[in-house]
């Protein structure tokens, strides 16, 4: 029943010990970044550092600071420059929750470490612990692989109009291959049955059609693995409803952020879920619960999430010893009945306990095993080798054949701007469809399609010729002394004569 957490930590040997090295490591102290955080961070933090010391973890600690004190420094990283020093020496961050200001430019601290020291996998294992954590899902054991560092999660946001903001929503080849074979090589390695792929790519058929197609050119080098692929709706509505039909699911970014806080939920609580982020040049662990700014200082959060994610840390830095002493401890703790608020159930819980006796109950019992659950073994020894993506495909034949050109027209109908733009030419350009938040409304649009302030004309060679880069120019001056304000533009490509770019919804 616990099995995920057995394997969360694996990661490619690149950062790892390996062969006579190990045996070093166990008379050394291995080096680590340390964060406190915010809101519950120092409380759960400092209740885990206690555990693994008790527990005999060997650890150099080198302390940084992140999140609000930084913010209010004006850095809008949420991390100091000097702190980034410290990640690269050691490779290894423990990071506690922390809080992001909302607005005014800040930007999540999460994702710039993942995104800046590569860490493009991030491993959240989901297990029911029934019957001392209440679940309709007993024996629920799911791990979600996500996608780390692209999707929407770059970031990348403009407003464009008084009414329109966008998110630009990047997909690309080599994370989709380094994440997809993550999953599978994750199940390899650990005896997992089957990988599920979530995409949503009956509607973005071009960006999360890109993931869907990796996942299937990907998953035949693994026939032992069994393989299958949802719309992550209805693939969402089954996870919630029977997660026994998973084992491990690979998704891109955003799902993957909703769905392993769902999945944490259902299989008893968010509190009690952590995760592991690793890449080629070093990895982050931590709880997926946030800050909780209203529980600080009162001594009750639960550090559960933050220890398991600490236990990913020890079995990734080659402590397997000390990763099960901690494990088996703080499961032991949980079948005791020992639990706080968030977890405490009337007939089942034997004492309702605060963040500092809690990690007291787990120190008292390492070295003591479950006797309800499983105990844990965690595997030791070199992990399957995952190699770098390398760009082996023969480039595509790459032709420039039109423009989409992006109005602010405040007071626009679709009929006056087509009329009008229609008769705007720059060599064989012509305007051929004006579209409003992805649906086509010129030529022949329907009168109830409600039309904010932001168009998108279409201008393209009658017979779908190549274009030149001169004629999008002129094109522009030519729109702007017709009165209208072009806020962005779009090339529009064949790749080998088929088109990069998809069509207005009803064109």
């Amino acid at each position: 029943m616990v099995s995920a957490w057995n394997t969360a930590g694996w990661t490619p040997p690149s950062i790892r010990e390996k062969g006579n090295r190990l045996a070093t490591a166990v008379l050394t102290k291995t080096p680590i970044t340390v964060a406190y955080g915010d809101g519950i961070g120092p409380e759960i933090m400092k209740a885990t550092l206690h555990i693994l010391v008790e527990a005999g973890a060997r650890l150099d600690i080198d302390t940084i600071e992140i999140g609000e004190n930084v913010y209010n420094k004006g850095l809008s990283a949420g991390i100091e420059p000097a702190s980034w020093e410290s990640l690269r020496r050691t490779k290894v961050f423990l990071k506690a929750p922390i809080t992001t200001p909302q607005g005014g430019g800040f930007k999540s601290l999460n994702v710039t470490v993942r995104k800046g020291l590569g860490l493009y996998a991030n491993v959240r294992p989901c297990v029911a612990y029934d019957p001392f954590v209440r679940t309709t899902h007993p024996g629920m054991d799911v791990v979600i692989v996500r996608e780390n560092e692209e999707d929407v999660y770059g970031g990348i946001e403009h407003r464009q109009t008084d009414q329109v903001v966008q998110c630009l929503k990047i997909i690309s080849r080599p994370a989709c291959e380094k994440i997809v074979r993550y999953a599978f090589e994750y199940a390899r390695r650990y005896g997992r049955k089957k990988v599920t792929c979530f995409t949503k790519d009956n509607i973005m058929k071009m960006t999360d059609g890109l993931f869907h197609k990796v996942f299937e050119e990907i998953a035949p080098q693994y026939p032992e693995i069994e393989r299958e692929h949802w719309i992550v709706d209805i693939g969402a509505a089954k996870l919630a409803d029977t997660p026994e039909l998973f084992d491990v699911i690979v998704l891109p970014n955003l799902y993957g952020d909703v769905l392993s806080d769902v999945s944490a939920q259902i299989a008893g609580s968010v509190g009690l879920a952590g995760s592991a982020n690793i890449g080629e040049h070093g990895a982050m662990f931590e709880a997926i619960h946030g800050s909780a700014p209203r529980r600080a200082g009162q001594d009750v959060a639960n550090p559960s999430g933050l220890l398991l994610g600490a236990v990913l840390m020890l079995v990734h830095i080659g402590q397997g010893d000390i990763a099960e002493r901690v494990h088996n401890a703080w499961l032991k703790t949980i079948e005791d009945g020992i639990h706080t608020y968030d977890i405490f159930k009337d007939g089942v819980s034997k004492q309702k306990v605060g963040t500092t006796d809690f990690a007291k109950a787990v120190v008292a019992r390492i070295g003591q095993r479950p006797i309800h659950f499983k105990p844990v073994v965690y595997q030791t020894g070199a992990a399957a080798k995952i190699e770098p993506w390398h760009d082996t495909a023969k480039q595509a034949h790459k032709e420039l054949v039109g423009v989409d050109v992006f109005l602010h027209v405040r007071e626009g109908v679709p009929n006056e701007i087509g009329e009008r733009l229609r008769n705007v030419k720059a060599g064989t350009l012509q305007l051929q469809t004006i579209a409003n938040r992805g649906s086509s409304v010129w030529p022949g649009g329907h009168p109830e399609t409600f039309c904010s302030d932001h168009w998108c004309c279409r201008f393209m060679a009658p017979d779908n010729s190549t274009i030149t880069h001169e004629q999008i120019v002129e094109l522009l001056a030519s729109v702007w002394k017709a009165g209208y304000d072009f806020i962005k533009t779009e090339g529009l490509y064949t790749f080998d004569g088929q088109p990069g770019f998809s069509l207005g919804q009803g064109q």
